[in-house]
């Protein structure tokens, strides 16, 4: 196999030193009685993606186990050096969002939710109760989308794409009142799917103290919108961010972007994060590294351009330059990878991001 840098491959009995020095921290017994602290810890957290390999594999060898349980995933965060986490917590009893809410007191970390907006009226009351679960446990805000997909992947027509937008203004009209009654910052992703432009009216026209931004450092990018631009336009409205780098490089269509460790990418994350805490100083930063393929953006395609017919070509352009100039000479390639090379692959992305958080983020 060939050496690849960027994502670090393994050989199998690396795949199995890395195994057997990060098991202990996340099976069940272990979380409880991990091994030693990592020395280097840092205050940024991760987000349940980060860790959907170990997942599987946890549960393909401990089936009673799930990772992404609040409880377990944020002493897992906590084993890795992580400072909180960002997960879904649902609807949980007393007793879990006591014990969840005094591990994170005791530890230092924070949580924050994932939560499903509330599609209709019918759904108002699963809402306020994953809302409250939140405000128990001590959340600082609760991270949404507003549209299923990648916008130029999951629909077909600029109409299509404007009825969703439209449902998606309601559900956010459906819970504002509720996030302001708790006050629990309700964080909106920029996942791909609205453009810069289109996601500041979207805030505005809401006008709510209690709605504002997840900024994802990488999104934007694939919507033609800049490296940089996003995050000077949607850090004033930020109540959480997903701190991601990536690799870039042409295509045929466009460019391929893959996920890879922190400070080993395309992006200047320092002075991404400068300009973020300048805007946002109490703000946590969590981060999403998802170890997977590269994904395509075909934006030199006529689909592409279906649910995108007013972007200026001087940010098509500007688009295409930077990828030029930021090309990676290698692209992640994970999934035809055994799952063991997997996980290794996943558990290094995430120490090596972490390292990079604490070491030159200063996070």
């Amino acid at each position: 196999m060939e050496d690849n840098p960027l994502t670090s491959r393994v050989t199998r009995r690396r795949s199995l030193q890395l195994l057997a020095g990060t098991m202990v921290a996340s099976a069940a017994p272990g979380l409880d009685a991990a091994a030693p602290l990592p020395a280097r810890r840092t205050g940024m957290g991760l987000v349940i993606y980060n860790c959907s390999i170990r997942r599987r594999w946890l549960q393909q060898h401990q089936p009673g186990l799930d990772l992404f349980q609040p409880h377990v995933f944020l002493k897992h965060c906590h084993a890795q050096g992580a400072g909180g986490m960002q997960a879904p917590l649902g609807v949980l009893p007393a007793a879990e969002v006591d014990a969840l809410r005094r591990f994170a007191d005791e530890h230092d970390l924070y949580v924050e939710a994932i939560i499903g907006l509330p599609q209709n009226q019918l759904e108002l009351e699963r809402f306020e109760s994953e809302i409250q679960t939140a405000c128990d446990a001590g959340a600082k805000a609760a991270r949404t989308t507003i549209i299923p997909g990648r916008r130029y992947e999951r629909f077909k027509t600029l109409a299509e794409f404007r009825e969703y937008e439209r449902r998606g203004q309601r559900m956010l009209e459906l819970a504002a009142p509720l996030v302001e009654k708790h006050r629990l910052p309700l964080a909106v992703e920029n996942h791909k799917d609205q453009r810069l432009d289109e996601r500041i009216a979207l805030f505005e026209h809401l006008d709510s103290p209690f709605v504002g931004a997840c900024l994802d450092t990488g999104n934007s990018f694939a919507l033609l919108d800049g490296a940089h631009e996003p995050i000077a336009a949607l850090a004033p409205y930020a109540f959480s961010v997903h701190l991601k780098d990536q690799a870039l490089q042409e295509a045929s269509d466009g460019f391929m972007l893959g996920d890879i460790p922190l400070g080993q990418g395309s992006f200047d994350l320092p002075a991404m994060v400068a300009v973020i805490q300048r805007a946002k100083p109490q703000v946590r930063f969590t981060m999403e590294l998802i170890t997977r393929d590269q994904l395509e953006v075909p934006c030199l395609s006529e689909d592409y351009f279906a649910t995108l017919p007013d972007v200026p070509a001087s940010d098509l352009a500007r688009t295409i330059r930077f990828v030029r100039d930021h090309s990676a000479a290698q692209l992640p390639a994970v999934d035809a990878l055994p799952i063991e090379q997997q996980l290794a692959l996943e558990d290094a992305n995430v120490a090596a991001s972490i390292k990079y958080a604490a070491d030159v983020l200063g996070l």
